[in-house]
C-alpha cells in the first residue's frame, strides 16, 4: 500500500475525532468530510474539503444522495496496481481516497425515542455511509478503514513510523471490524421491521443477532474453556448485560449467569423479595415486608446450598441485611440499589461482588427472544412471560383453597418457572420450605423437595412445573401433609391425579400452563 495522502472522515461517535484529524493534517493528508464533522474540524482549523466541492455535485432529495458519487466511490474502490483503475480514474477526473473514517449513527437511538414513527425510522436509515464502509472495507488491500475511534491511535502510529503506509494485516483486521460494523447495522434495522409487522411475523427466515462485546472472560463454564461477554444491542437498562459491578471480583462465566437467574426469580414478585441461586437453580425464595426476615428466611430454605451461592433482592439492600449476609460465604449479591452503610459493611470483605442493577422500567416494549445454541442450529422461541390471574385458575378438585392458599400457590408457582424441571416447591407464608430440581422422575423431585425442608410441611402449599403423569408424586405429597397443589394439567391420567387429590383432601387448581425449564 502507497501512504495515506487522502482521508474520508464522516463520523456520529466524534471521540478523538479532532485530534485525530489534526495529526492527520500534520502528516500532509488532505482530508474530504461532511456535514456536522467537517463543521467540528473546520471550528478546530483543520483545512477540509466538503464532498459536494470534491464531486461537484450539490446534495439532493433532502440529503438522501450526497456521497453516492462515483468521485467518492471510485476513489475508495480504485485497485492501485490495476493499469485500468489507473487510466479510468484518470479519465474521470478521481481522486484515489485511501483512509476512510466513517462510523454510523446508531439506529437504536432512533427507535428508542418515545413516539417515533415508521416513517421517521426509516428516514434515519443511512445509505451513504454503509456503502462507503463497505467500499473501503472490499478494497482492504489498498484503502484503511476505520469504523471505532479506539483505532485511531494504531492507524496514526503505523502511518507514522513506516513511510506514511498502514499494515496490511492491520487492514484485514479494520475490513473484518468494517463489516461487523454494517452488518450490525442492518441487523437492527431488520430486527425493527420485524417488530412492525403484524403479530405472527416475528420469525424472519434469516434471523440475525447483533451482539458486541463486553469483556473477555478469564473462562467459561470449565478453565479449560475460553469465552466472552456480549450484549444485545437491544439490551435495556433492566438486563444483566447493563450491570453495574460496585467492588468485588471479576465476574466469571458462571458468575454471570446465576446473577441472571437471580435477578428475574426476585423481580417476579410485587412484593420485597430475596433469593438464593446455585448453579442457576433457586435453593430458596421468600417474599415479605422485613427484608431482614425475608433473607433469612430464603437461606434456611436450604443453607448449605446457599453456602457460596448468589443473592438476589428487587428492593434496596439495607445494613441489617448486609450485616446478615456477610455471616456466611457468598460469591455475589445483586440489588437496584443499596444504603450507604451496606456498602460501607460490603467494602470490608473485598472479593464479593456487589453489582447494582438500574431500577427504571424499559420505555420501549420489545419482542424478547431466549436462544438455546445446539450442534449446527439455533432454537429460538418467546421468553416465558405469561402472568396468571388467580380469577382464571381452575379448582378441579372437592376441596377448595382459600384465599390464602391461592395467594401461596401463585408465589409457589412463579418460583417452579425459574427451577430446571423436573421441579417440585414446597411453600408457605411467602417462603420456600423445600425445592426439588432437575430430577429424571417427578416423584423423585417431590421427594427431593421433602428432604431438603428444614420444617413441618403440614398444611404446605405444593407446585409442580408440569403435570403429574401418575398420582404417585401426589400420594407422596399427602404424606408431608400438604394442603393443596397447583400444577398445569393436561395429563391423560388427570382423572387420577384428581381423585387421588380428593382421597386425601388436598385440594388441586389446573393453570393450563406449564413452565418447562430444560
Amino acid at each position: 500500500m502507497a501512504s495515506v495522502a487522502r482521508a474520508l472522515i464522516s463520523v456520529f461517535d466524534k471521540t478523538g475525532v479532532v485530534e485525530f484529524a489534526q495529526r492527520l493534517h500534520a502528516l500532509g493528508v488532505e482530508i474530504i468530510s461532511t456535514g456536522g464533522t467537517a463543521g467540528l474540524l473546520k471550528e478546530n482549523g483543520i483545512p477540509v474539503v466538503q464532498v459536494s466541492d470534491y464531486t461537484g455535485f450539490q446534495e439532493m432529495l433532502d440529503g438522501r444522495v450526497k456521497t453516492l458519487h462515483p468521485k467518492v466511490h471510485g476513489g475508495i474502490l480504485y485497485r492501485r496496481d490495476s493499469k485500468e483503475h489507473k487510466q479510468s480514474i484518470e479519465e474521470h477526473g478521481i481522486k484515489p481516497i485511501d483512509l476512510v473514517v466513517i462510523n454510523l449513527y446508531p439506529f437504536e437511538h432512533t427507535i428508542a425515542r418515545e413516539g417515533c414513527t415508521l416513517a421517521e425510522a426509516i428516514e434515519n436509515i443511512d445509505i451513504g455511509g454503509p456503502a462507503m464502509v463497505r467500499s473501503a472495507a472490499k478494497n482492504f488491500n489498498d484503502v484503511t478503514v476505520i469504523v471505532n475511534p479506539k483505532d485511531y491511535t494504531t492507524v496514526l502510529g503505523e502511518i507514522e513510523g513506516s513511510s506514511g503506509s498502514v499494515a496490511l494485516e492491520t487492514r484485514m483486521r479494520l475490513s473484518r471490524d468494517a463489516f461487523a460494523h454494517t452488518a450490525r447495522y442492518d441487523s437492527l434495522i431488520s430486527r425493527y421491521l420485524s417488530g412492525q409487522l403484524k403479530k405472527g411475523s416475528e420469525f424472519p427466515p434469516l434471523f440475525q443477532l447483533p451482539f458486541e462485546k463486553v469483556q473477555e472472560l478469564r473462562y467459561g463454564e470449565n478453565p479449560h474453556q475460553s469465552a466472552a461477554f456480549y450484549r444485545d444491542l437491544d439490551a435495556g437498562p433492566r438486563d444483566i448485560v447493563s450491570v453495574r459491578q460496585i467492588q468485588g471480583k471479576e465476574l466469571s462465566f458462571n458468575n454471570i449467569i446465576d446473577l441472571e437467574a437471580a435477578w428475574q426469580l426476585a423481580n417476579e414478585f410485587g412484593s420485597s423479595s430475596a433469593v438464593v441461586i446455585k448453579h442457576t437453580n433457586p435453593s430458596g425464595v421468600a417474599v415479605g415486608d422485613n427484608q431482614l426476615e425475608t433473607f433469612i428466611k430464603a437461606r434456611e430454605t436450604d443453607p448449605v446450598s446457599a453456602f457460596g451461592g448468589i443473592i438476589g433482592f428487587n428492593r434496596t439492600v439495607s445494613s441489617e441485611t448486609a450485616g446478615e449476609i456477610l455471616k456466611n460465604f457468598v460469591e455475589a449479591v445483586i440489588a437496584p440499589s443499596y444504603e450507604t452503610r451496606a456498602l460501607e459493611l460490603f467494602s470490608e470483605k473485598k472479593n464479593i461482588r456487589i453489582m447494582k442493577m438500574s431500577s427504571e422500567s424499559t420505555v420501549l416494549e420489545k419482542q424478547v427472544f431466549d436462544f438455546k445454541r445446539v450442534s449446527g442450529g439455533l432454537l429460538i422461541q418467546d421468553r416465558d412471560a405469561i402472568s396468571h390471574d388467580p380469577a382464571a385458575l381452575k379448582v378441579v378438585t372437592q376441596k377448595q383453597p382459600n384465599t390464602k392458599e391461592i395467594d401461596d400457590l401463585l408465589f409457589a408457582w412463579l418460583v417452579a418457572k425459574h427451577v430446571k424441571s423436573n421441579a417440585i416447591i414446597y411453600a408457605r407464608n411467602g417462603e420456600t420450605l423445600g425445592i426439588g430440581a432437575g430430577q429424571m422422575s417427578r416423584v423423585d423431585s417431590a421427594r427431593l423437595a421433602v428432604e431438603k425442608a428444614h420444617q413441618s410441611l403440614k398444611g404446605c402449599m405444593m407446585a409442580s412445573d408440569a403435570f403429574f403423569p401418575f398420582r404417585d408424586s401426589i400420594d407422596e405429597a399427602a404424606k408431608s401433609g400438604i394442603s393443596a397443589i397447583i400444577q398445569p394439567g393436561g395429563s391423560i391420567r388427570d382423572d387420577e391425579v384428581i381423585h387421588a387429590a380428593d382421597e386425601h383432601g388436598i385440594a388441586m387448581i389446573f393453570t393450563g400452563t406449564r413452565h418447562f425449564k430444560h
